[in-house]
């Protein structure tokens, strides 16, 4: 990606921001102001936002225009997704949005250095591109997509890499989540350590 992102974080590619409901993982249900950050390496073909892979289709934007623009919705908890988020340094994007008593959550594959200050770090690996060891331990959430029957095996080598108190998820991908759904049902229930994240935003509809 040729797109010239200032090290500092300063101006950031911006796919979208809109303000909705958390639709997966431990904090579903939430209000949440989304910003989707564009660029993304790792590949995944299963991907719902491919439009957001390359970062130079989406205009550099200033950090302080989106801090402002987050700041001006009641819900004070902000996601910062993508994309990959993590190819850029998030240190003052975040540091700005907790100065005004916004709360930083990440989702992220982890496939790049963790930079920013952050309330709650969804960690969400890909066999595409491998995440980071260092970003294991610090995860918050560890937010698995099972596609296939394999995954169920690869999730596992995950967990036991995170920390005690890092929350467990299965999630079906969308496009195969007749056949998965009822498998993730079984194997939580034979294994409670891990619980079930839907897709509750496609099922309501909203972004």
């Amino acid at each position: 990606m040729s797109v010239l992102v200032p090290e500092d974080g300063t101006l950031l590619p911006l796919m979208e921001e809109f303000y909705t409901i958390q639709g997966e993982g431990f904090n579903t249900g939430k209000a949440a102001y989304f910003i989707r950050l564009g660029g993304c390496d790792v590949g995944c073909h299963w991907c719902d936002v491919k439009e957001s892979w390359d970062a130079e289709l989406h205009p550099l934007t200033k950090a302080d225009v989106i801090v402002d623009h987050a700041s001006q919705y009641p819900s004070k908890a902000v996601v910062v997704t993508g994309g990959e988020p993590l190819i850029y340094n998030l240190e003052y994007l975040t540091k700005e949005l907790q100065n005004k008593g916004i709360k930083t959550f990440i989702e992220t594959s982890g496939a790049y250095p963790l930079s920013g200050s952050w309330d709650w770090i969804c960690l969400s690996p890909k066999k595409f591109k491998a995440p980071r060891p260092d970003i294991l331990p610090v995860a918050d959430e560890l937010k698995v997509i099972v596609f296939n029957k394999s995954d169920f095996e690869w999730a596992e080598q995950y967990a036991l890499q995170v920390s005690e108190k890092c929350k467990l998820y299965l999630q079906p991908e969308w496009s195969k989540a007749k056949e998965m759904t009822p498998l993730i049902v079984e194997y939580v229930m034979a294994n409670p350590k891990w619980e079930i994240s839907l897709q509750t935003h496609k099922y309501l509809n909203i972004p």
